[in-house]
């Protein structure tokens, strides 16, 4: 907004002047002499007050040894100026010659109005940035000297102990101590169900308490809250370089020597080949000067970059550097971690058989008897099966009586007169238990990926029940609509093969790399780099971290806070791997966006120059006036600025 300003006031004053000089020029109302003289009064506070930015601008290019767009609007203005100053006070040398302020002071003007509308159109294009700081609680009420007390949000202190009422915004990450609510995350997960928080939950700044009362222990404030990171991360990335904008300054740099040179040569051939007067050669050095500006080049990638990354953020997906949003556009693979990833990374029981032979039990107290085995265990799969039995209502009152862990196979308890065993195939053999009237079902639950537990009661067996770590609602979409975008799609996983290729053939995935540790994650991802090909490595940002790292693109899946700031080129806030795909398509529109904007800042300067130049006036007639000059580059700078806003209307298909 400062920026804005100053241009406004910089542009009201150079507008203010201009427009008597242009009075002057055109209806003179003075002898020759004397309105040469008003007008160099009128020009000069344009030329450097107005302009100085851009003398800066050319000063620190000269000294970093390089030419930019500043060099060339100086070199056209000054020409202008200079000239027109020596015929003001040497009339005698330079009889009845023209005068440039008006060019001078136009150009300055047409320049000054293109760099209003750039920034007004870069100030639009990071309204993301605005809208995240935007969703910040103003102030926080907090418990100091058992005084309940309402502070500024900017000093509430870790481990301050936090109030917040139903419809107010928690101002500060922290962990719940006491209360119950569901909290509205919409603004951090994009997620429209608010989630419920009880004691030892996690709460993040700037989410909305719905409907109950919560006291939490502040974690992070300032700029370590969640939210300050997203807009740290978003802010970075809308300044970082692509390496495509790399290439861009590059050709500027050789670009704007170039020119100079065609203007200086064109000049020259003009006045001392073609016999042109002074003046018409003069106009031909600073139009060609002015319409070559490479102020277009310089905002192509920058401006499309900023919406795209703000658009990401609008979506839930942070991306964190320019680089990230043009490598998307040459990924040829996309490698999935299995667990946490594609699937839930929580086994969850899928199938209770019972028994169909001697005295039957039913599901019910199938699944009692294999949660009372399991009650005091810490196994996954234990877990799991009394999840299940308390989801049910079944009610596990009481320790067992006896217990037995035997390693490898499984457990032995005794509860109410019945002795349960409840563990692998090796279990029941060694306890002399027939069951081949299961094999068959096992056998096809182990190709399915499933976990099949046995059940005997008092030396029968009762039943089997499967347990799996089951697909995330969106994975199968998500790979379906990566394969539609052209891509390879692997699944990464230490399971054995054939459980990893159950999980891979449910999700759609045909390719799967089995049996990897956590530590030959990121060797598989160099390894397919060897074989040439641009990968991409999504995972839950934890064990995952050497693989997202040495991958083109890492990209980290989940909304655990401190996971989504430090691991992944990409972050999807959501836990939700549909934004893999839509992360993809932002990717490709964004570098749609550059590269349209690079063609037109390049074809509206390499088309103009031999006009200004002078090419087409044998033809013609007609030469290309300085001021209509300024007014191109201009627009081809609102043009490219224009053109990358375009990619707000962006909507994923997916």
């Amino acid at each position: 907004k400062r920026h804005i300003r100053q241009i406004k006031l910089l542009l009201a004053a150079s507008i203010t002047l201009t427009i008597p000089i242009m009075i002057l020029m055109w209806f003179p109302p003075l002898p020759m002499e004397q309105n040469n003289f008003v007008m160099f009064l009128l020009a000069t506070p344009v030329q450097f007050i107005v302009g100085w930015t851009f003398y800066v601008g050319a000063y620190r290019g000269l000294k970093n040894k390089t030419a930019n767009m500043d060099t060339l609007i100086v070199m056209g203005t000054s020409a202008a100026w200079i000239y027109s100053t020596a015929v003001t006070f040497m009339p005698s040398v330079f009889m009845n010659a023209m005068v440039f302020f008006d060019t001078s002071a136009m150009i300055m003007t047409f320049i000054l109005t293109g760099k209003l509308l750039d920034a007004i159109a870069k100030g639009r294009t990071s309204e993301a940035i605005r809208k995240i700081m935007g969703l910040r609680a103003k102030v926080a009420r907090v418990i100091r000297n058992n005084e309940e007390m309402e502070i500024p949000v900017e000093d509430v202190r870790v481990g301050d102990i936090v109030i917040v009422r139903p419809a107010e915004k928690i101002p500060v990450d922290g962990v719940v101590i006491d209360g119950y609510s569901a909290v509205d995350e919409k603004v951090i997960t994009g997620e429209s169900i608010p989630v419920e928080k009880q004691k030892g939950d996690q709460v993040v700044g700037a989410t909305i308490n719905k409907t109950g009362m919560l006291k939490f222990e502040a974690t992070k404030v300032g700029k370590d809250t969640f939210l300050a990171q997203i807009t740290k991360m978003v802010e970075d990335a809308t300044s970082s370089k692509a390496p495509i904008q790399r290439l861009a300054d590059i050709a500027a740099g050789y670009f704007v020597p170039t020119i100079i040179l065609i203007a200086t040569v064109s000049t020259l051939l003009w006045y001392f080949i073609l016999n042109a007067d002074l003046i018409f050669s003069l106009k031909v050095f600073i139009a060609v000067l002015v319409v070559a500006c490479p102020c277009a080049l310089g905002l192509a990638t920058p401006t499309a970059i900023m919406v795209g990354v703000g658009k990401g953020a609008e979506n839930g997906i942070l991306i964190k550097s320019g680089e990230a949003l043009e490598t998307i556009n040459k990924l040829k693979t996309v490698v999935f971690d299995k667990t946490g990833t594609l699937t839930k990374g929580e086994p969850e029981v899928t199938d209770i058989l019972t028994t169909q032979k001697s005295k039957p039990v039913s599901a019910e107290q199938l699944l009692k008897f294999a949660a009372v085995a399991e009650k005091n265990s810490e196994h996954p799969l234990g877990e799991a099966i009394v999840r299940k039995a308390l989801e049910k209502g079944i009610k596990i009152v009481d320790d067992p009586e006896f217990f037995n862990a035997i390693p490898g196979q499984g457990v032995e308890v005794k509860n109410e007169e019945n002795t349960i065993l409840l563990g692998n195939r090796r279990l029941m053999e060694n306890s002399h238990i027939d069951i081949s009237e299961f094999e068959e079902k096992m056998t096809k639950f182990e190709e399915e990926g499933k976990t099949a537990i046995l059940i005997a009661v008092n030396g029968k067996i009762a039943g089997l029940i499967a347990v799996a770590d089951t697909l995330k609602e969106h994975s199968k979409k998500a790979v379906a609509s990566l394969k539609q975008m052209g891509l390879e799609v692997i699944m990464l996983s230490g399971d054995n093969e054939k459980t990893a290729k159950a999980i891979a053939n449910q999700a759609g995935i045909d390719q799967v790399l089995a049996e990897v540790l956590p530590s030959e994650k990121a060797k598989q991802i160099k390894l397919l780099q060897t074989q040439g090909k641009v990968v991409a490595m999504v995972g839950d940002g934890i064990n995952d971290a050497p693989a997202l790292a040495q991958a083109d693109v890492g990209i980290a899946v989940g909304s655990g806070t401190d996971v989504a700031v430090e691991t992944g080129d990409i972050v999807l806030i959501r836990n939700d791997l549909r934004d893999v795909a839509i992360a993809f398509q932002l990717g490709n529109a964004t570098m749609r966006k550059v590269k349209q904007n690079l063609f037109w800042a390049f074809f509206y300067n390499v088309a103009l120059v031999p006009l200004a130049a002078g090419a087409f006036y044998p033809i013609l007639g007609v030469l290309f006036d300085p001021v209509y000059a300024a007014i191109a580059m201009a627009t081809s700078s609102v043009t490219v600025v224009t053109n990358a806003s375009l990619l707000k209307r962006f909507r994923p298909k997916i």
